[in-house]
């Protein structure tokens, strides 16, 4: 039956959900450093050594180390509770990221400041799939009551939010080095981590449960053990690379043209499209499965993708890079929709770490390969790590799309199409 606009599934529906602003509201104070970090490493650290690779080098570490620990973070948050993790979290952030800034000022020796940002990203604090956690503990289903259709506007929400955030965080963060002080970004990042952690984890009304003591006794099964989590890594993945491959692509074609300011407005063009979509997403009742989203969606970002290498005009890489920024959201959140469907409850924020570090991951390798490939044969090859990653993302994600298929749980009669809710058979 078609969807009428009452029984729309809308984001007023979905901010009325008991509960929802308490953890809103701090969870955005503390993952707004999320997107400071980068930028203010690279300014604080360009400015003490003079050399934009060393600095791009030190924000890569902390990049990797964030993917490499994030999923333990999001286990022992399953696994004790949010709370128990995140207050000595943001305090290890904070004394790190302090330790790297100092170390910078006075002028430490690369290495020294390599091994500084081992910590920093290490303890970059997972408030976002800690949010994530949170909406699906308050829709999600639970015994006597299936998921809520709000799910995929839950996931919708939390994919502009942090598209808003990255458009945020980079420029509070530059207008601080730039403006206050070079150090000034990650002082900044550190004390918003510190606060907004403290308020988030004091909302522990929202905070999901913890696995009972019978079940912590057995062995815990990480959620990467999910078939259909590595699928989604993997394709997640890709589309760190387009993130990575057009924030350094853009800035070597703006510097290539002799226009670099055109650099701000072409990454907010392709992020304001990325936010579009993630509303108009959350928006609509959708009728087709979140898998056959996700296919559809990735098929269309590599596509749009593909020609980002031969676009030599402003004019017509400000709209492609749109296109590119409109075909994120739908396969980011269709990815995000789906582990909850492939992820028991007792898991799901260690999952939607591994699909933020996957990110993160891609992101990182992205950025490397990305400047190597614009130095050594101009920007328009550097537009190629964004085809690269998803292509191969794509094929992976075709190859092994039945792994995202939802395990039935005993036996179901299903009705209707898309978010259909099962019903037992007696």
């Amino acid at each position: 039956m078609a969807s009428t606009v009452s029984d729309r599934p809308g984001y007023g529906q979905l901010l009325r959900t008991p509960g929802a602003w308490t953890f809103l509201l701090p969870g955005f104070a503390a993952r707004q450093p999320f997107a400071m970090l980068t930028i203010s490493i690279v300014l604080l650290v360009q400015h003490t050594t003079g050399s934009y690779g060393s600095a791009g080098a030190v924000a890569a570490a902390s990049g990797v180390s964030m993917a490499l620990f994030a999923p333990q973070s999001g286990r022992l948050a399953d696994r004790f509770g949010q709370r128990a993790v995140l207050l000595p979290g943001v305090l290890v952030h904070a004394v790190s990221v302090g330790t790297l800034t100092a170390l910078a000022l006075v002028h430490a020796p690369l290495w020294v400041l390599f091994l500084a940002a081992v910590p920093t990203g290490a303890s970059i604090p997972q408030v976002g799939p800690m949010v994530r956690a949170r909406w699906a503990a308050r829709l999600g289903a639970a015994p006597g009551r299936p998921a809520s259709p709000l799910m995929a506007t839950a996931a919708a929400f939390e994919s502009v939010t942090d598209e808003f955030t990255f458009v945020i965080g980079p420029v509070l963060a530059t207008a601080l080095c730039t403006g206050v002080h070079p150090a000034a970004g990650l002082v900044a990042e550190a004390a918003l981590t510190l606060v907004g952690g403290v308020l988030f984890a004091a909302r522990r009304s929202t905070e999901p449960a913890v696995r009972s003591a019978a079940t912590a006794a057995e062995p815990h099964r990480s959620a990467l053990s999910v078939p259909g989590v590595r699928v989604l890594a993997i394709t997640f993945l890709g589309i760190g690379a387009v993130f990575g491959g057009m924030q350094v692509s853009l800035t070597a074609f703006s510097e290539e043209i002799g226009r670099p300011g055109v650099n701000g407005l072409l990454y907010g063009i392709f992020a304001a499209g990325n936010m579009l979509a993630g509303i108009a997403c959350g928006a609509i009742a959708w009728k087709s499965s979140p898998r056959r989203r996700l296919i559809v969606g990735y098929v269309a970002l590599t596509l749009t993708a593909s020609g980002l290498w031969a676009v030599h005009s402003v004019p017509l890489l400000a709209g492609l890079g749109l296109l590119v920024g409109l075909c994120i959201a739908p396969a980011l959140i269709s990815g995000y929709t789906l582990v909850e469907a492939l992820v028991p409850a007792s898991a799901r924020t260690e999952a939607f770490t591994w699909l933020t570090g996957a990110v993160a991951l891609g992101q990182a390798a992205a950025v490397t390969a990305a400047g190597q490939l614009a130095d050594a044969h101009g920007a328009s090859t550097g537009f190629v790590v964004p085809l690269a990653g998803t292509a191969l993302a794509l094929v992976t994600l075709l190859a092994l799309r039945s792994r995202l298929a939802p395990r039935p749980q005993g036996r179901t009669v299903a009705r209707g199409i898309g978010h259909r809710e099962p019903v037992a058979v007696d």
